[in-house]
């Protein structure tokens, strides 16, 4: 077994920084896990606000991201990852705990602003993280991380969805009253153990010449393409989970909030339970390819939550409500230990912040067409276009992952030189190769 895929040989060899954010982690998502399913639900139903409005504020938190990532990305190299985390945790703090009290659309508008300047925490996240693991268990790193971000997730689901009750907006408030809370943990880690990491790099001499701006980083060929599939994997997935899914299930599939949260339940049961098999599974495996087979995974998950309005109100519903987030899940696992290596792997160190922004803010542009297209085609009930144009998207992600293989070398693609076990940590960062 390698190290890779050895669970207890990865943990050995993990610094003591990685250590702390690994084994914070699910805690420190508690507290997201609790509003996720439920925004669009607590705009609509307990604040009154109709369902295009309440999709375009969620998109909003998006189009602030996207306006952040550049300045935050470029604040990332120069003052470090560190810095840039912990005043982003403080914005989505405030925001989260003022969208808990605020009654009218122009606060929201200002709580949801607040809560997309925390979009710059991403790419500093993984800028940091990069400068702790290095080599081959970056991948093994991100998959495990995402588990256990799912299991924080999963269980705050579970718990929001035994205790929200539209018939008493209390329950909402209290809600995100212990999701802005929770950040105290990241902000603790980072002024406590992990204040002495340092993500500033000086540019090698050889490279003093090359063009560090975000323009010249996104003409290059592999990189424009990598933006590419990220947003279609936003678009399709993450930019859907709490509009467009949400949405249908409780506008076409009439089903209830508590079983909304356990579809939120199962997604996180498969990303815990498979994601270390995955990680087995896909080292060594070209991560292209990888992405292909999970365009498939949610194609067929966007068309098991489409039959949900073929018999709503029932049984079936409820149980394809559920089953669509379990295979979505496990396509999850699939993505997430690929694309942030993938741009990890590519980026040169001094460089890694911008190139994580460039990320973050393909990301953040998926997050924002999502929610306002789910919201336009669910209010004027084109039910059978939302699901249809979904499932173009994933065939379109997986035709541009086989055009992305063609611009990357093998090792950024996944495929290792010959490391030993032992060296899977201490491995020099991947330089560029496009």
């Amino acid at each position: 077994m390698t190290a890779q895929s050895s669970l207890g040989a990865f943990w050995r060899d993990l610094p003591c920084e990685g250590k702390w954010l690994l084994s914070t982690t699910a805690i420190q998502l508690l507290g997201r896990g609790l509003t996720l399913p439920f925004t669009i639900i607590y705009l609509h139903e307990i604040r009154g606000i109709s369902l295009d409005l309440a999709g375009t504020l969620m998109a909003w938190i998006a189009v602030v991201g996207v306006l952040v990532t550049g300045p935050g990305g470029a604040a990332t190299d120069r003052y470090g990852a560190r810095a840039v985390s912990i005043f982003g945790t403080v914005c989505n703090m405030a925001g989260v705990m003022m969208l808990a009290f605020v009654d009218s659309v122009p606060l929201f508008f200002v709580a949801m602003s607040l809560i997309g300047i925390a979009g710059i925490t991403w790419p500093a996240f993984n800028s940091l993280i990069a400068a702790i693991v290095e080599g081959p268990a970056r991948q093994t790193y991100f998959g495990i991380s995402f588990a256990l971000v799912n299991l924080g997730i999963g269980l705050g689901g579970i718990i929001s969805g035994a205790f929200v009750d539209v018939h008493r907006p209390s329950t909402f408030t209290t809600i995100y009253v212990l999701d802005a809370l929770s950040m105290l943990i990241p902000i603790g880690l980072l002024l406590g153990p992990l204040r002495h990491v340092r993500t500033q790099v000086e540019a090698p001499p050889d490279d003093q010449n090359t063009g560090t701006s975000y323009w010249a980083i996104a003409k290059k060929p592999a990189v424009r393409w990598l933006l590419l599939v990220t947003f279609l994997g936003t678009f399709v997935g993450y930019g859907q989970m709490e509009a467009g899914f949400t949405a249908f299930a409780r506008e076409v599939g009439e089903v209830s909030t508590r079983t909304i949260g356990w579809a939120f339940a199962a997604n996180t049961a498969v990303i815990v339970l498979a994601q270390m098999l995955v990680l087995k599974r896909i080292a060594g495996h070209r991560r292209t390819r990888v992405l292909v087979v999970m365009s498939v995974i949610w194609a067929c998950a966007w068309l098991l939550l489409g039959s949900a309005g073929v018999w709503p109100a029932g049984m079936y519903a409820a149980a394809v409500v559920i089953g669509y987030h379990t295979v979505f899940g496990f396509g999850e696992t699939l993505l997430q230990p690929t694309i942030p290596a993938i741009t990890n792997d590519m980026a040169p160190d001094h460089l890694r912040g911008r190139y994580n922004a460039l990320s973050s803010g393909a990301f953040q542009a998926g997050a924002v067409a999502g929610p306002i297209v789910a919201g336009f085609l669910l209010r004027h009930q084109l039910n059978a276009p939302f699901i249809a144009m979904l499932v173009a998207g994933c065939a379109l992600m997986a035709v541009l992952a086989v055009a992305l293989e063609k611009l990357i070398s093998p090792k950024v693609n996944g495929i290792p030189d010959d490391l030993s076990p032992a060296k899977a940590i201490a491995a020099p960062t991947p330089a560029e190769t496009i």
